[in-house]
């Protein structure tokens, strides 16, 4: 057992949560990743006596060697691309913020997990610690769960550190300024004039939105915010919200981003720019659904050229924003 020590109050930490990847690209990797993500009831609102036989099954038979295939065809020397983004959002983070405070990086489902990244810090001596979940937009499934995680986290822990949670931030005006500033510069520099800029949020079950999540409002205050914003930058450009990554046979919020694609190049529209605004870091829903699977739907109903934008990822505007949203919630705890 290890010594007891006076806790260094004076030392934080800030750790970023990202949703989670598998470890590899393969079948197996791809079975431990959606066996621990959708076995999380935030995520899968059915009763577990009913949801479980289909899980394990059906589900986990056959959609590991799918999505594997998916992972497959994004996956990076760095390995997965959500992963490498928020270590990279991480390290960056580290150099604006100094020595002062101690960041990390954790996945809600997978590797490296919350649990083990809040042990670790108060390990090390980090007494008070900022977690910020990356989710601009809250919903149960996403912020809410990291929540869960932490519960669970603390419950095992006899010494706890302090923590506090980053905020959603949907609205925040420097989130919004930062992709007005990001997306307006990759639009300005497409090689062709989109005629539609199409803002993709990941999708949820309505049933979600029917039992009070506040989910679709916050996505659609994003995207009115950030409609107002460019519409002075890029005059002309129509702006249009949609929601992808449908998943089961429930009803999902609408439009679905692929109908939509679809819709807008039976109906002449010959030239799309398309931005995930709910997504912090480029990941397999946006570098494969959206850029591989999105230009196919487009392209096969009549569509001419797609560009699937990047999101803020660890550019500066991301950052900067980023920086000073933990900055603020930071206040008190450190100067």
């Amino acid at each position: 057992m290890p010594p007891v020590t006076s806790p260094d109050t004076s030392k934080v930490g800030v750790l970023l949560v990202n949703l989670g990847t598998p470890d590899a690209p393969t079948p197996a990797a791809v079975r431990r990743y959606l066996a621990e993500f959708l076995s999380d009831p935030r995520v899968i609102e059915i009763p577990a006596l009913v949801w479980k036989p289909i899980l394990h099954g059906v589900i986990l038979r056959t959609r590991p060697a799918k999505s594997a295939y998916a992972y497959a065809q994004v996956w990076t020397d760095e390995g997965s691309p959500l992963a490498a983004i928020t270590a990279a959002q991480a390290r960056a983070l580290q150099v604006m913020l100094g020595d002062g405070v101690k960041v990390d990086w954790a996945m809600r489902y997978g590797n490296p997990s919350i649990p083990s990244r809040i042990q670790a810090m108060k390990d090390a001596g980090y007494e008070r610690v900022l977690v910020a979940p990356l989710y601009p937009q809250y919903s149960g499934a996403t912020t809410a769960s990291v929540m869960d995680s932490l519960g669970d986290a603390l419950g095992k822990m006899r010494w706890q550190p302090a923590l506090r949670t980053l905020p959603p931030y949907h609205g925040d005006p420097g989130y919004i300024e930062a992709l007005e500033n990001d997306l307006a510069a990759q639009v300005e520099a497409l090689d062709f004039v989109p005629e539609l800029l199409l803002l993709s949020f990941h999708g949820m079950p309505e049933r979600t939105r029917e039992l009070g999540d506040p989910y679709h409002a916050h996505c659609l205050n994003t995207a009115r915010l950030l409609r107002e914003r460019l519409a002075a930058r890029l005059p002309g450009l129509r702006i249009e919200t949609s929601f992808q990554s449908r998943f089961g046979r429930a009803k999902w919020l609408e439009p679905a981003t692929e109908t939509t694609l679809e819709k807008e190049a039976k109906a002449g529209t010959r030239r799309i720019a398309i931005a995930a605004p709910g997504f912090s870091a480029d990941c397999v829903e946006t570098l494969e659904e959206l850029a591989i699977r999105g230009r196919e739907v487009f392209e096969e109903a009549g569509g001419e050229k797609l560009a699937v934008l990047a999101c803020l990822n660890d550019g500066a505007p991301g950052m900067a924003m980023l920086e000073a949203l933990v900055r603020r919630e930071l206040a008190g705890w450190w100067a």
